[in-house]
């Protein structure tokens, strides 16, 4: 078999069409077309079922897939391996995916860190208010807030980190603070959609009892804005702090909450440049949240 016309068999695997396919692949489509008609010839066998909806793999794609997975991590390994034995630089186009709070506020710092370092490396930072999903090759490497349940996927221990009850000092020069956590029920809070909670270890709110969000969006950032706007209490990640100089937390000794960053990847092998970049993101990550912990510890955004 051809690894072209494989690497193609892949493409449109993950896409499910050929345009999106091409288009990663950077073909036209008749050509993607003309690949996997090649590819289906040689095998004797159909590879997709093809519908105005898209491409399916058949019975046939399915027996097809994990071998040509396997022979791109072989190809891919073989690829780092080669680079590495010059001057250790990483090449190519990585894609990261991670919830927003993590993508706004730490992913910037820790790439651009990256990409100093290995300028032929090309970075994508894929932020979404929802589960990247990595069976869809919607990127190369995932950051969660949970570890997967499918053992398909598999998950290392990023970094813990820390969520502190914020507001704006304007709004406490307005409204005055909360005298405990226990009144957080008759505040106005700012917090999630409720019914767009993509993971219960983002349901911040629920722990208090609080049913009522009188101001929410499913984006970290916005929220965070909305508190520096003024509007309300909020739980907003320390790491965020640092640039929100408008915000300040209530109740640091009584009222932080505990979570974790997880890096997921494909089950298996997995080649020597995805290792690579997953060593670098791990540490910077760390790194960057210690960072910005340290600060808002060191008491500068404490009411």
């Amino acid at each position: 078999m051809n690894w072209d016309d494989l690497r193609v068999f892949l493409a449109v695997a993950r896409a499910e069409g050929l345009s999106g396919a091409a288009k990663a692949l950077r073909l036209d489509p008749a050509t993607a077309g003309r690949r996997i008609a090649r590819l289906e010839s040689s095998l004797g066998a159909v590879l997709f079922a093809k519908a105005p909806q898209g491409y399916t793999l058949t019975e046939a794609g399915h027996r097809l897939l994990p071998r040509a997975e396997a022979a791109e991590v072989a190809l891919s390994g073989s690829m780092a391996e080669t680079g590495a034995s010059g001057a250790g630089e990483l090449s190519g186009t990585i894609r990261i995916g991670a919830p927003d709070g993590c993508a706004n506020y730490l992913l910037p710092q820790v790439c651009a860190a990256i990409a100093a370092d290995h300028p032929a490396l090309d970075l994508q930072i894929l932020a979404l208010p929802r589960v990247v999903n990595l069976s869809r090759r919607e990127a190369d490497l995932a950051i969660t807030v949970s570890p997967p349940a499918t053992q398909r996927l598999q998950a290392e221990l990023l970094s813990e980190y820390h969520l502190s009850l914020a507001a704006s000092r304007g709004w406490l020069a307005a409204h005055g603070a909360p005298s405990g956590p226990e009144d957080l029920k008759a505040a106005r809070m700012i917090g999630y959609i409720p019914d767009m909670i993509f993971d219960a270890e983002l349901d911040y709110l629920a722990q208090f009892g609080i049913t009522r969000v009188a101001l929410a969006s499913n984006a970290v950032s916005v929220q965070l804005n909305l508190a520096r706007a003024g509007a309300g209490l909020a739980i907003v990640h320390d790491f965020a702090l640092p640039n929100a100089p408008e915000l300040v937390r209530l109740f640091p000794d009584r009222l932080r909450l505990k979570r974790s960053f997880w890096l997921v990847t494909h089950a298996g092998p997995r080649d020597a440049r995805l290792a690579q970049v997953s060593a670098l993101l791990r540490d910077g990550l760390r790194a960057e949240i210690a960072q910005r912990e340290r600060f808002v510890a060191q008491g500068a955004q404490d009411a």
